[in-house]
């Protein structure tokens, strides 16, 4: 239904309250977590989450190729990595990419912002949290999810191409989740792009002087990883692994007799 689509006018979005990524105010999110449930609360339970999965492949189906941007909700405008992931997303949309975020503030809004002033789309994967399940105003279309499993199945299914800006928790946990994945050929050997030299250098040396040292990664699963602080260089890596290699496919075409239609 069209709620699913976009879930509000981008326009009348607020900005989210500074802690963002904080907590939860569903004690039913914690309960679910906490252990075996009655049995028909798990299967309950279940059956929201696979509800949860349809409205997210529902929205989201016409929406790319995608590129998916990481990165903190905590830097805000003005700050060089908020004007970096600005460039970043802008160049993603002028590649021909649907720039996908978390859908938040921060660098996740600043990717957005630069697809759109672009010219290209932009979708947002959001979460649900206290004060700030509000998507940032720069979006085409957005979906806000209750359990973030559900969530980063979304960040990565319909993308070619991803960018870790630098973040904490959340951004370490999707970047190391596509690595895995590619790690384990669940998924193709997409790009992933670690910008910000300073900041990921430090995290690019664990993985060397320690993983690969005690042979827990191999040299290979390294090379998925690009540092750099370049845009060109990283839209470059972008275009000879994701564009040249696996070619971007067309988006499906909506099927009116299901009531489905391509986000504005």
């Amino acid at each position: 239904m069209p709620a699913d689509r976009h879930e509000g006018d981008p326009d009348a979005a607020r900005p989210a309250d500074a802690r963002w990524g904080k907590t939860t105010t569903a004690p039913d999110e914690r309960v679910f977590l906490a252990g075996p449930q009655r049995r028909e609360r798990d299967f309950w339970n279940a059956l929201q989450i696979f509800f949860e999965f349809i409205r997210g492949f529902r929205t989201l189906h016409f929406v790319g190729p995608c590129a998916t941007v990481f990165g903190s909700a905590r830097f805000a405008e003005g700050h060089p990595y908020y004007d970096l992931a600005r460039q970043v997303g802008a160049r993603l949309a002028r590649e021909g990419f649907t720039v996908m975020t978390g859908g938040g503030p921060g660098l996740m809004e600043a990717a957005n912002r630069g697809a759109k002033e672009a010219g290209g789309r932009s979708v947002g994967a959001n979460i649900m949290l206290p004060h700030e399940q509000q998507p940032n105003r720069y979006l085409d279309a957005w979906i806000t999810f209750r359990h973030f499993f559900v969530r980063k199945v979304m960040l990565v299914k319909y993308s070619y191409a991803f960018v870790a800006m630098p973040g904490g928790f959340g951004t370490l946990d999707e970047t190391f989740e596509i690595a895995t994945l590619i790690q384990t050929g669940k998924v193709d050997g997409f790009p992933v792009v670690l910008v910000g030299l300073d900041y990921w250098a430090p995290l690019m040396a664990f993985l060397q002087d320690t993983l690969l040292a005690h042979h827990t990664i191999s040299a290979a699963d390294l090379q998925h990883l690009l540092l750099t602080d370049s845009v060109d260089e990283a839209i470059d890596h972008i275009r000879r692994l994701a564009i040249e290699k696996f070619s971007l496919r067309l988006s499906p075409k909506p099927m009116r007799a299901l009531g489905e239609r391509h986000p504005r």
